[in-house]
C-alpha cells in the first residue's frame, strides 16, 4: 500500500471566514482591506490599518497619545484594573481604545478618531471620552471637519464606574458646540458599535454612514437575550436594518469608504489645505 506524501501548507496563509465559514486566501482577504472575496463579509480591523484605509499616506499627526486611565475604584474582578489595561497595552500598542490626531483625506485637512474593539472591547472609559471631547474642541478651534470611526462593542467602561458613565454627556456637550459652530461631524459605525457610544457622540453626527453588516445598536443581542429573554429577529441590530429605519445615511463598503467620505467633504465644501 502506497500513501501519497502531504503537502505541507505553510501556517498563516489562510483564514476562516466568520461570515461564509469559507476557508479563504489571507492574502486576498488583505488586498481588499480584510474583506471576503467570497462573502464581502468586513473583518475588523486594527487602529492602523484603519488610519491607512482611510487617511492621506503619512498624512496623520497623533494628539494625545500619552494618555492612560487612572483607576479610580482600585477595581478588580478576575484581575486588577490596572494589570487589564498594562496587558491590553502589550497585546493592541495602543496606550487607549481611542485615537484622534489631525490628517488629510484628499488633501483635505481634518480632524480624525477611531475606536478599536481590540481594547477591552473599545470600551468607553475616562480617556475615550476626554480624547473624543478634546478631538471635537480641537476641530472648533481650528474649523475643521470632524470624523470619527466606531469600533467599540464594550458600552461604558464598568471598570471606571460613574466616571466612565459622565463621558457620554461630555462627548455629546462637545459635539453639541462643535455643531452650534457649524461644522460637520461625520460617524462611520463599523462592526460592533454598541452601548454607551452609540448612545452618544456616534449617534450624533450630521451624516451617519456604516459598513456592511455592522452591529449596531444599545444593547447587543445576547445582551437583551439574557436580560428579557427574547431572541431578536435576525438582522435586527444590522447596518442594513438601520438604515431601512432611517437611523443611519449610507451603508459604504471599505473599498469606498474614502472616495465617499471625500466626496461629502468636497460637497459641504470643505477646502484644501494647498
Amino acid at each position: 500500500m502506497f500513501f501519497r506524501r502531504k503537502k505541507n501548507i505553510p501556517d498563516g496563509l489562510w483564514k476562516r471566514c466568520d461570515g461564509c465559514k469559507s476557508v479563504v486566501y489571507k492574502k486576498q482577504v488583505e488586498e481588499k482591506h480584510n474583506v471576503c472575496p467570497e462573502c464581502n463579509y468586513h473583518f475588523r480591523v486594527s487602529t492602523s490599518e484603519r488610519i491607512n484605509i482611510t487617511l492621506d499616506k503619512d498624512s496623520f499627526e497623533e494628539y494625545w497619545n500619552d494618555m492612560v486611565p487612572a483607576d479610580p475604584l482600585n477595581f478588580k474582578d478576575r484581575i486588577k484594573y490596572k494589570d487589564r489595561v498594562l496587558s491590553e497595552q502589550k497585546k493592541t500598542n495602543l496606550n487607549e481604545a481611542a485615537t484622534v490626531g489631525k490628517g488629510f483625506i484628499d488633501g483635505k485637512e481634518i480632524i480624525f478618531g477611531v475606536t478599536d474593539s481590540t481594547f477591552i472591547m473599545g470600551s468607553m472609559g475616562s480617556v475615550v471620552g476626554e480624547k473624543i471631547t478634546r478631538a471635537a474642541e480641537k476641530a472648533r478651534e481650528l474649523w475643521l471637519p470632524l470624523i470619527i470611526i466606531s469600533g467599540s462593542g464594550g458600552g461604558a467602561r464598568m471598570h471606571e464606574g460613574a466616571l466612565s458613565l459622565m463621558q457620554m454627556a461630555k462627548t455629546c456637550a462637545a459635539i453639541a458646540r462643535l455643531q452650534d459652530a457649524g461644522l460637520l461631524f461625520i460617524s462611520v459605525l463599523t462592526d460592533p458599535t454598541l452601548g454607551g457610544v452609540m448612545a452618544s457622540f456616534a449617534s450624533q453626527a450630521d451624516i451617519i454612514m456604516a459598513e456592511p453588516g455592522a452591529l449596531v445598536g444599545f444593547a447587543g443581542p445576547r445582551v437583551i437575550k439574557e436580560t428579557i429573554k427574547k431572541t431578536l429577529p435576525k438582522g435586527f441590530q444590522s447596518s442594513e436594518s438601520m438604515l431601512k429605519h432611517g437611523f443611519i445615511d449610507i451603508i459604504t463598503e471599505r473599498s469606498r469608504l474614502r472616495p465617499e467620505i471625500s466626496k461629502i467633504l468636497d460637497y459641504c465644501n470643505v477646502n484644501r489645505s494647498n
